[in-house]
């Protein structure tokens, strides 16, 4: 009785770990790697001049009430990023609905050694409702 006692702790245990990943946002990560990754790249490094970095980026940490308008809307204009200017358009995402948009941030704000604020959906959903463009942008 008391070897499968410890059996049952044992599976129980590697349950619990098997449960426990590198990745709390698998869906941001999905969806991150389906709509983003082409430009922002799987490790959010961005494209050298073209697409600004994700991974280590001030701008996110310098503009979080504007990403959820970003990602649904798109952005025009100039922006700068840990000192370096970049002007490549980014197309609206407009199927995503604020919960998908929500996973996003938060993967891309735990994701490439990014230590930034947990963002939870009716924040989001505040900010797509008050949408301003950006000070440098020409949303």
């Amino acid at each position: 009785m008391q070897g499968s006692t410890i059996s049952f702790a044992g599976i129980c245990f590697l349950l619990l770990l098997a449960g426990c990943s590198s990745n709390p946002f698998p869906q941001g990560e999905r969806l991150y790697a389906y709509h983003c990754g082409n430009c922002y790249m799987p490790d959010g490094s961005g494209l050298e001049g073209l697409i600004p970095p994700l991974a280590q980026s001030d701008f996110l940490r310098q503009y979080p009430e504007q990403i959820p308008c970003i990602i649904r809307h798109g952005l025009k204009g100039t922006v700068v990023v840990n000192g370096k200017t970049y002007a490549q358009e980014m197309a609206a995402i407009a199927d995503l609905n604020h919960f998908e948009i929500t996973n996003i941030i938060n993967y891309i704000h735990f994701a490439w050694g990014n230590d930034l604020e947990y963002r939870t959906v009716p924040e989001v959903q505040a900010a797509l409702e008050n949408c301003t463009p950006l000070p440098s942008s020409e949303k």
